[in-house]
């Protein structure tokens, strides 16, 4: 008899445009998970800082160049994520290669777009749910022009407006979960937990409460 395969956790990818409150999401996200019993791993990206670093300084100008920096910090991380999939139930990820799709490759003709996809594929793992932060851009500028540090190329009204079209139409797939971020942190949470435990077809129906 073969032994069993170990279980693998999920992987559960927050997305959306800078400002949306990524970060204070999943941080509350995992209180609310590991209260629940589940052990949750956090994970943040770029993992490599100097990697990073240069693709945000390159991609307002080149932004294959951009995305290839982003995807080649994805591709050495790959063995960690897959030890935290094996030790945890849940891994959450502050971004995943869908911000790479819609930050860079939303500047790119569709056919080089869709050859980015295939590269991000082929270089991680997808995540198994995605949930996006949707937050109108000109509330993300006005979030982060209360930031102590200058706001960054990528940071610009034009350019999130951009993106945040690009993450609209991502999250067409039913596997994403579609947030409205200027909800109270605490519904958020209510509002993703419910969700996740939910067949994606049937978490996307949720969508339609928001407060828009």
């Amino acid at each position: 008899m073969s032994p069993r395969p170990k279980r693998v956790g999920r992987l559960i990818a927050l997305e959306g445009i800078d400002g949306s409150g990524k970060s204070t999401l999943l941080r509350a996200l995992a209180r609310a998970l590991r209260r629940r019993g589940a052990s949750v791993g956090l994970r943040r990206e770029p993992s490599d800082a100097t990697l990073g670093s240069l693709a945000q300084r390159v991609s307002p100008s080149d932004a294959w160049t951009g995305a290839v920096y982003f995807t080649v910090d994805r591709y050495l991380a790959r063995p960690s994520l897959e030890r935290a999939l094996r030790r945890f139930e849940v891994v959450l990820s502050d971004r995943s290669f869908y911000s790479t799709l819609a930050y860079q490759g939303s500047a790119l003709p569709p056919a080089e777009r869709r050859r980015l996809e295939a590269l991000e594929r082929a270089a991680t793992r997808p995540p198994d749910r995605v949930i996006l932060l949707d937050l109108p851009p000109r509330e993300a500028v006005r979030r982060l022009g209360r930031r102590a540090t200058a706001r960054g190329p990528l940071e610009r009204l034009r350019v999130l407006e951009r993106v945040a079209a690009s993450y609209r139409a991502l999250a067409r797939d039913p596997r994403w979960i579609v947030l409205d971020a200027r909800r109270p942190v605490p519904e958020l949470v209510r509002d993703a937990v419910a969700r996740l435990s939910e067949p994606p077809a049937r978490a996307r129906r949720g969508r339609g409460r928001q407060r828009r």
